[in-house]
């Protein structure tokens, strides 16, 4: 960590090149002699993207940034904030701090944290960028986390861990075993030191293969933000051994959409009808989880077929996604799309259809965007259709 970069004319500089091309900037001549040009220009690279991810960091002075991809692949205030809603009690240690964004969060949920990090620089500059932000109540400490929860010998209310993906043997991983640290190789020892462990993993992580690994898994949290999956956590706690519950989250500018359910819950069985006045299509979070049929039973929607996951009312309803009107429905032939969409402008979207989005505008010549939305689907009599519609929400 080069604290030179603090200097108030380097900083200045910095505040004044925000969103500025860094190709072009990095043409220019250092205009500063004891520090090298690189670090200048990431700094201004990474605190450009942090101005909407990472607002309280943004704007408070003498904030030093690590490179732009640590920034992209840290989490952002908004879902590290609904992380720290799940957890509670006096401590909780976090074995694999990174930035320190979701510490920051928790640690406005705990009494005492501590942020392990073992990257003897990047712990350094979390710490420095604590006191700038005024958090008194986290430690930081530089080296292997089970050494230093070993060290450390306490009791836990809660660990954290997000287990990093690349493996310098394999690249990139999927499997929770091939991921750093070994969760499932240390979970027992994890349990020696708190009844709780809150895991994040990449979105792309299948959910029946992280069960296939873990034990104890009380709750499964899908957290998108606006509509796009972000991570999921997985909450574990020691012995237990019942239901698993799902719960999908979509935090969007104006409100935050949730829709919980109980994994593999028998007693949830899917209507099915024709397309009637209303249209409903789950968020992402929600996609991600599986739980269609909970989605039919607990809206007492009907769906379109057991594959489209799209579903229909008469009446309208609240719902977690997207809601539209339906005006028209049509069996997919050449006569009826000559009628309706050919040459003409909408939004498309496939579902349970065996064209692709692209294979369905080119064919038709169909320009994107406007305020009509169509839905390419198969419905319950396994009849491609497409639906017509306005969007309401």
């Amino acid at each position: 960590m080069d604290l030179r970069i603090l200097n108030a004319e380097i900083q200045a500089f910095i505040n004044n090149n925000i969103g500025k091309s860094i190709s072009k900037l990095a043409l220019q001549k250092n205009p500063f002699q004891d520090v090298e040009w690189i670090s200048v220009l990431n700094q201004i690279e990474a605190k450009t993207k942090s101005k909407d991810k990472l607002p309280n960091w943004f704007v408070t002075k003498n904030i030093i940034y690590p490179s732009k991809i640590s920034i992209e692949q840290t989490s952002s205030e908004k879902t590290a904030a609904y992380k720290a809603s799940i957890v509670s009690g006096e401590s909780l240690i976090d074995l694999t701090g990174g930035f320190g964004v979701d510490d920051f969060y928790f640690a406005k949920k705990t009494k005492t944290l501590v942020h392990c990090e073992i990257n003897p620089e990047l712990s350094s500059l979390v710490k420095h960028n604590f006191e700038q932000l005024n958090v008194s109540n986290i430690t930081c400490y530089a080296g292997d986390s089970l050494t230093t929860l070993n060290t450390l010998n306490a009791k836990w209310d809660w660990i954290y861990i997000d287990p990093s993906r690349r493996n310098e043997a394999k690249g990139k991983v999927f499997m929770l075993k091939d991921c750093l640290p070994n969760v499932t190789e240390n979970l027992d020892f994890y349990f020696t030191n708190s009844n709780a462990v809150l895991i994040k993993t990449a979105p792309i992580l299948d959910i029946s293969a992280g069960l296939s690994e873990l034990k104890h898994v009380k709750t499964i949290h899908i957290v998108a933000l606006e509509n796009e999956v972000k991570e999921l956590l997985w909450e574990l706690h020691k012995g237990y051994s019942g239901d698993i519950s799902i719960k999908t989250v979509n935090i969007v500018k104006d409100k935050t959409e949730t829709f919980d359910f109980i994994l593999n819950d028998d007693s949830k069985f899917p209507n099915f009808s024709s397309p009637q006045k209303y249209l409903y299509e789950p968020n992402s979070a929600i996609m991600k989880s599986g739980g269609f049929d909970e989605v039919s039973s607990s809206y007492n929607l009907n769906k379109l077929h057991k594959h489209s996951h799209l579903y229909t009312s008469t009446t309208l309803i609240p719902f977690a996604g997207r809601v539209f009107e339906i005006q028209n429905t049509f069996p997919y032939n050449k006569t009826e799309m000559k009628n309706h969409l050919e040459k003409n402008q909408a939004n498309i979207t496939t579902r349970n259809f065996p064209d692709s989005v692209e294979s369905i505008r080119k064919k038709w010549k169909i320009k994107d965007g406007g305020n009509v939305y169509c839905f390419f689907t198969t419905d319950e009599n396994n009849h491609k259709i497409v639906l017509i519609c306005t969007k309401i929400s």
